[in-house]
């Protein structure tokens, strides 16, 4: 699925699904207040910004990845930047040979930004950077070094890592739908 990089969101409009990545059966569901801005929608037909990162980007990318699960959706996304797909007897979660990232995921994360602006970028963005030398744009590369995945959050959602949750939002479990 191809989104323009800084384009409004427009993936699903029916609010974002935090899950806490202790134990997926719990979440936080809400109506954002906050503006949602894709990055990193790639898709094989089309040319994407390519360059180096720097160092501290890719490495705090894969802290914002294994700290958040954000809208995640039913089945899986394979890369469609890769040569080949994914065989049916390698596990989708692990980095293919000579990879440094899995090249197929569900899901998304999301990265606060400026003035009440959230990025919202699939989780293969991580591949993206990784193995395809994806170059996001220079508002993203900020927020993810300024945003610390694992600092201090509310008493509430401790496991959930993202700072504007609104205040009347409630943990769920899923046996609880």
């Amino acid at each position: 699925m191809f989104y323009e990089d800084l384009s409004p969101y427009a993936y699903t409009d029916d609010g974002d699904v935090f899950y806490d990545p202790t134990d997926v059966m719990r979440f936080v569901a809400f109506r954002p207040d906050y503006a949602r801005l894709n990055i990193g929608w790639l898709d094989g037909d089309r040319r994407w910004p390519r360059g180096p990162v720097p160092e501290a980007f890719g490495d705090r990318l894969q802290a914002v990845l294994g700290a958040q699960q954000v809208n995640v959706m039913m089945g899986l996304h394979d890369c469609d930047l890769c040569p080949t797909a994914i065989p049916d007897s390698h596990p989708w979660y692990e980095p293919l040979p000579g990879h440094r990232c899995a090249s197929a995921g569900t899901g998304e994360i999301h990265v606060p930004g400026p003035s009440g602006t959230v990025f919202a970028a699939p989780r293969l963005i991580g591949h993206y950077v990784a193995d395809h030398g994806y170059l996001p744009p220079r508002a993203f590369v900020d927020a993810v070094l300024a945003f610390d995945p694992y600092g201090s959050w509310p008493a509430r959602f401790p496991a959930i890592r993202f700072p504007w949750i609104p205040a009347d939002a409630e943990l769920r479990h899923v046996d609880d739908l």
